[in-house]
């Protein structure tokens, strides 16, 4: 059963990554695999989800799950909202620096990285601790790769942007 459904969800992050996988220099790349690890990440811990639920390791991990859920509708609807995009909401045309981007770079994939890490602690073990690691690797490396885009697409705004902001977490990373 959770092959069948780890095949079907990989399916559909194949069918939305499949045009990147050719190129590495693509943030797309490296997020089909951050993607991958997450999938793996869940279905792993998918039976200790609601194991002990008052524990704190479960409050955590809701907590992160919760703030991986607010963080991802902000930065889709600042996305949406200012970054006028042209056919998706990564073709956007203007460069947001709002809301969560007003602090971070990347509140999406800071988003993904609070998921990956609230999942893990659903049910720690050796194997969910490796996807978890590799996920925030492949998560920062999908954000250098898109750091490079945008530099071409914005030019200087980017750059100025880079010098106010950080990547993840305000005033840290």
């Amino acid at each position: 059963m959770l092959f069948t459904v780890f095949l079907t969800g990989s399916a559909g992050i194949l069918a939305i990554s499949w045009r990147s996988l050719r190129n590495p220099r693509l943030h797309g790349f490296y997020r089909f695999f951050a993607f991958e690890c997450l999938l793996g990440l869940v279905l792993v811990g998918a039976r200790t989800w609601f194991v002990d639920p008052l524990s704190a390791r479960q409050i955590v991990s809701w907590l992160l799950l919760a703030a991986s859920l607010l963080l991802a509708v902000h930065g889709f609807y600042l996305l949406w909202r200012f970054g006028e995009p042209k056919g998706g909401v990564e073709k956007t045309v203007r460069l947001v620096t709002r809301g969560a981007y007003r602090h971070i770079r990347h509140p999406l994939y800071a988003s993904l990285l609070a998921f990956g890490w609230g999942a893990f602690l659903k049910g720690p073990s050796p194997l969910t601790g490796v996807l978890a690691l590799a996920s925030s690797a492949l998560l920062a490396a999908t954000a250098k790769a898109e750091e490079k885009e945008n530099l071409e697409k914005f030019g200087d705004e980017y750059r100025s942007y880079m010098e106010t902001t950080r990547m993840f977490v305000p005033h840290l990373i």
